[in-house]
């Protein structure tokens, strides 16, 4: 005799948990998210330009850096739409004959992928010493204090500009992995402050709970505590941080590339291509460096934009 299945999760009870994708569509977040046109439209243009950017040797028409199919003779073509534009190449021509529809993914992808690596080593280390400072405290929290407030004393930019400068002195024939990890390096100097002051004052609050009080009664280790305990509890408003930092550290690594000490000039970025476009602009040729700096717009403002509505959607406060 065959035994009976199991119940689906249709023909259980109503007093059965639901998922976590139910959950979800059921939270004030979704809703908040399925309400606000402005989250809507954030968001699908921040996933258009990361699909492209992830996707971009499939989804480009082209691949613009590859010098055996580079025609020179097709140099500084117009936009299609113009007299001498031509359908190969939408968004025209850089001097070189590449076309900038698909530099634009090819240099997005690169942008992207610098901005999430600095912001990811950023929180690592922010929010580790922000917990360990606002758990510990005395001199330990007054120590990293001090250090956070010495580097909120130098602009970001500067520093960023100086460390990056000095790797590229020290090592002016290092491969492409070391230069982008000095740049990542560079950007992420500063940006672990905001990660390290928010968890610091958070971890203060819930270090004087009842829950962290009763471990502590039981014999837990402070470091479990601190990991298993307060951690979870204090990242509500990190995630809302480095949202809106990816968007300004995309932004940092595109200055620093305009300024030419950004990514090896193998591996063009959006920032390198503005700056080679910037040479072209006063002659006619506006598309060059035009296009670049849309895309870099529209990834900085949709992800901001993003991070924005994250932040009122998660703080009840502000709704």
């Amino acid at each position: 005799m065959s035994t009976p299945a199991a119940p689906t999760a249709a023909a259980k009870g109503p007093g059965t948990a639901p998922g976590a994708w139910a959950r979800f569509l059921d939270s004030d977040v979704w809703f908040s998210f399925r309400t606000s046109p402005v989250a809507i439209v954030a968001a699908v243009i921040a996933f258009v330009c990361v699909f492209c950017a992830v996707f971009a040797p499939w989804v480009a028409p082209h691949n613009p850096f590859d010098l055996a199919k580079l025609e020179l003779s097709d140099g500084r073509l117009p936009p299609a739409w113009m007299e001498e534009g031509r359908l190969r190449y939408l968004l025209g021509t850089d001097d070189q004959g590449r076309d900038i529809l698909s530099a634009l993914m090819y240099g997005a992808r690169i942008s992207l992928f610098v901005g999430l690596a600095s912001v990811l080593l950023s929180v690592v280390v922010g929010v580790s010493l922000g917990l360990l400072s606002g758990f510990v405290g005395g001199r330990l929290d007054a120590f990293l204090m001090r250090v956070c407030d010495v580097m909120l004393s130098f602009p970001p930019i500067l520093v960023a500009l100086l460390i990056d400068g000095v790797g590229r002195a020290m090592f002016p024939n290092a491969h492409e992995a070391l230069a982008f990890g000095v740049l990542i390096f560079a950007i992420s100097l500063t940006g672990w402050v905001p990660y390290a002051r928010t968890v610091r004052g958070s971890t203060m609050v819930e270090r004087n709970k009842e829950y962290v009080q009763a471990a502590r009664v039981i014999g837990v280790s402070p470091g479990r505590i601190m990991v298993r305990h307060v951690l979870p509890n204090v990242l509500g408003p990190v995630l809302v941080l480095a949202t809106i930092q990816v968007g300004q550290a995309i932004l940092t690594e595109a200055t620093l590339s305009f300024l030419g000490v950004g990514v090896p000039p193998t591996a063009p970025s959006l920032g390198t291509l503005i700056r080679i476009g910037n040479d072209f602009l006063f002659s006619g040729e506006w598309w060059i460096t035009i296009f670049p700096g849309l895309m870099l717009l529209l990834i900085a403002l949709s992800v901001n934009l993003l991070g924005d509505w994250l932040r009122d959607a998660i703080n009840p406060r502000l709704r």
